[in-house]
């Protein structure tokens, strides 16, 4: 199918089928990109489409990502984690390159640059956004892309897995701390975060028809593994979500209908007072899981529970709480 549309004063158009290859130029006049278009559209349909030389040229990595954000990420578990680093990419002098300059030199570039302000292990997946977006680029949307640049850089080593878990007395000063808050929904997402070891995406995410109230279950139609679950609530769980659902939520249908970004801002605003350290918000589904193996439960029916996917993943937090002061 043929987008057109003005830039700069020129008409591109652009040409995307799934059974053919990407193609797209531009023109001076509407007139001329219009029977140019209806021309490859023809081609297309005949399966004569060829893929220009040049079209690597006029694509650049920044709209390459957003193709693959619009087409790939949405049907991701991850979509909300793609679409915020795409976003920001989109910033960075890099996306404004053409796909037939940017280079596996750029990327290496763009890798230790990173690394001065995040971690390895988010390095490596923003790296293998790209890696993946340039993958379906030549197998799905046919770009004449001879090498993958990502695959030809060394990629950085990942994090040790962490493995903290709430000190004595920490989990009771969140819930004060969170009490101070003027977000009044933050302290009953803690409390659902220990008490479902549910991540941060999904707790956002509850809907008013996910929950059954008559069998104490709620649905998590959306995952990160992709893979819907349905998890029991303890009686605390419980009564938290009811209060909120009390309480009211403006008309909407979620129950905690916050931004991620709205929810960090409260969240780090919460730790500031606490003055707790190296806590991030995920350990609490560190220290849910942990609590739920201490509990007895064995690892098949903690993963049912989690959404773990990986049972030697899972084991590492198999381990009793040791007591600190």
């Amino acid at each position: 199918m043929a987008t057109i549309r003005k830039r700069d004063e020129r008409w591109q158009v652009q040409i995307r089928r799934k059974d053919a290859p990407f193609i797209s130029r531009s023109f001076v006049r509407k007139a001329e990109a219009l029977a140019w278009a209806r021309e490859m559209d023809i081609e297309a349909d005949r399966g004569l489409l060829q893929s220009d030389p040049r079209t690597l040229q006029r694509i650049t990595l920044g709209e390459l990502l957003n193709r693959y954000k619009d087409e790939i990420s949405i049907d991701k578990g991850a979509t909300e984690t793609e679409t915020i680093f795409i976003s920001n990419l989109q910033e960075h002098p890099l996306a404004s390159k053409s796909l037939a300059t940017v280079k596996a030199s750029d990327f290496a570039k763009y890798r230790d640059e990173r690394l001065t302000c995040v971690s390895g292990s988010t390095v490596n997946r923003h790296l293998c956004i790209i890696q993946h977006a340039y993958e379906i680029a030549v197998k799905e949307w046919g770009l004449p892309i001879k090498e993958n640049p990502v695959k030809l850089i060394r990629k950085p080593k990942n994090n040790p897995p962490r493995n903290r878990r709430l000190r004595t007395g920490e989990y009771e000063r969140l819930l004060r701390s969170a009490e101070q808050s003027r977000n009044k929904l933050i302290k009953p997402i803690i409390i659902l975060a220990v008490e479902t070891a549910m991540r941060r995406g999904e707790i956002l995410n509850i809907r008013m028809n996910d929950l059954d109230l008559s069998t104490n279950l709620l649905w998590i139609p959306k995952t990160k593994t992709g893979v819907p679950r349905t998890i029991p609530l303890s009686s605390i769980a419980l009564d938290t979500v009811q209060s909120v659902m009390n309480d009211g939520s403006d008309g909407n249908d979620r129950i905690f209908p916050l931004t991620p970004n709205a929810f960090r801002l409260a969240w780090e605003r919460v730790k500031k007072r606490t003055e707790i350290d190296d806590l991030h918000f995920h350990d609490l589904r560190h220290e849910a899981v942990s609590r739920l193996f201490e509990q007895g439960l064995g690892i098949a029916h903690v993963a049912a529970i989690s959404g773990h996917r990986d049972f030697r993943m899972l084991a590492r937090y198999a381990h009793v709480r040791h007591s600190i002061a």
